[in-house]
């Protein structure tokens, strides 16, 4: 595989060209990739409006009706409903764990069970989530697709 940067004063879109010779799942994974480094969340931290990169995001939960979006150390506030960041950032590998959680699943090191037949996603920045058995089935295609 070759990469080739080209720098192009005054252009102020970023472009980014995938050739290949034939479609694999390969070339599948690196448009993903490139999809999801340019996907970026509108938020509010305190007063301020901020973008929040997709990359950036390890998962989002709804508490009392308020949507919130968990960085690495940070959290903020969304205006949008959980079930609409949910269908915006599908393609970009985030799945629902609960009825009030979504995970980045880029950001996910393990799912492993518990007790009373609950299980709990463990995250890269060491948070933990539980995890619904009803979406275990997703979880683990979505995986697979890897």
């Amino acid at each position: 595989m070759k990469v080739k940067l080209e720098e192009c004063p005054g252009l102020e879109e970023l472009e980014v060209f995938i050739r290949y010779g034939r479609m694999t799942e390969k070339v599948k994974y690196i448009e993903r990739v490139v999809r999801y480094a340019g996907k970026e969340v509108k938020c509010r931290k305190g007063n301020q409006s901020v973008w929040i990169s997709a990359s950036d995001i390890y998962y989002m939960e709804s508490v009392d009706k308020k949507t919130f979006v968990y960085g690495k150390t940070e959290i903020y506030r969304s205006e949008q409903r959980l079930y609409q960041l949910e269908e915006e950032l599908k393609e970009e590998g985030f799945v629902r764990v609960s009825k009030f959680c979504i995970v980045n699943l880029n950001m996910l090191e393990s799912i492993c069970s518990l007790r009373n037949s609950r299980m709990e996603a463990t995250l890269k920045n060491g948070e933990r989530v539980n995890v619904t058995r009803k979406y275990l089935t997703e979880i683990r295609k979505r995986l697979e697709e890897r």
